[in-house]
């Protein structure tokens, strides 16, 4: 599993889900990917974040897709970390479950990977009113990507308004029966890094009066020992370390905001949620790209760390 989400839902249980590989493919020595395709998104839940159970695929992309069905054709071949892609290329990335209350229902959101017919992301609605679904596509993503980029979530303020957020600093506002987007697009404010490196796996939640927005970064090890998230380090150098999840601030959903800091090296693309006791927690997975010093001793698994957050900033717990 990549990308690993959790949430806690208004029924006492935790949620998990997450990229995951077709459960029922074979694969080379290399081991399971899921750079070509998959079949799906998995859902899993717990009591205790300990004893999880399986739901299954709760939205298959053979049986419950439309659009997102399609599959696109390719030479195979092996790509950057080794792994064998297949002819076919459909796979859903990212995927994330919420519990938007103001809509009193469960709605998911992921995207298409790269080399799909249809890059972009969707949101999924519950037509059951269940977590475990069925889900079927909002009518702002019927026929296609409401979003032409990978990574997107959702975030419902305090005063039940819901705010997609899209891949590269984009957001929208939902419609209040969450069919689609109200308004165009825009981008947040930040305080960005000099020279602005790609990031993805943008996610916001907030606490203690202030918005947190999350992304994902790789930094890079410099001949001196130091580190950046400058992805022109190569040329001097640098050799790509570790996937970082770094976190922003802000007094409004919009921005501006301020300068960024790094809570975790190795734990992008994640989200922070809170338990029933009110404590902190990060999602991971360990990315197996980066260098071999880094490596954990797990690689894409879904992995919890505790946080605190201590004089405004989240930090992980040792």
């Amino acid at each position: 599993m990549r990308d690993t989400y959790i949430t806690l839902g208004p029924d006492g249980f935790y949620y998990l889900t997450g990229t995951t590989a077709d459960l029922n493919r074979r694969f080379d020595a290399r081991g399971p990917h899921c750079w070509d395709w998959n079949d799906g998104i998995y859902l899993w839940r717990a009591r205790d974040l300990k004893g999880w159970e399986a739901l299954g695929c709760v939205w298959s992309l053979n049986k419950d897709a439309t659009w997102q069905k399609k599959f696109a054709k390719h030479k195979p071949a092996r790509n950057s970390m080794g792994f064998m892609l297949d002819t076919k290329r459909r796979a859903v990335w990212a995927p994330e479950i919420h519990y938007i209350k103001s809509a009193t229902n469960w709605f998911m959101v992921a995207c298409m990977n790269d080399s799909a017919p249809q890059k972009g992301s969707f949101i999924l609605r519950s037509a059951s009113g269940r977590a475990e679904g069925p889900y079927e596509n909002i009518s702002g993503n019927a026929s296609g990507p409401i979003f032409e980029d990978i990574d997107c979530s959702l975030f419902e303020d305090d005063d039940g308004t819901v705010w997609f957020v899209g891949h590269n600093h984009f957001y929208a506002k939902m419609k209040a029966d969450m069919s689609g987007f109200d308004g165009n697009l825009k981008m947040f404010s930040e305080t960005k890094y000099s020279p602005e490196p790609y990031l993805e796996g943008a996610y916001v939640l907030k606490s203690n009066g202030k918005y947190h927005l999350l992304q994902a970064a790789w930094s890079f090890k410099l001949p001196d020992g130091t580190f950046t998230y400058d992805e022109t380090a190569s040329e001097r150098g640098g050799v790509r370390w570790s996937y970082d999840c770094i976190v922003a601030d802000a007094d409004h959903f919009e921005g501006s905001y301020g300068p960024r800091y790094t809570v975790g090296a190795g734990i992008g693309h994640n989200n922070f949620f809170r338990d029933e006791a009110g404590n902190w927690w990060a999602t991971m997975f360990g990315n197996p790209r980066g260098a071999e010093e880094f490596k954990q001793s797990f690689l894409c698994r879904p992995i919890i760390v505790p946080l605190h957050y201590i004089n405004g900033q989240f930090t992980i717990s040792h």
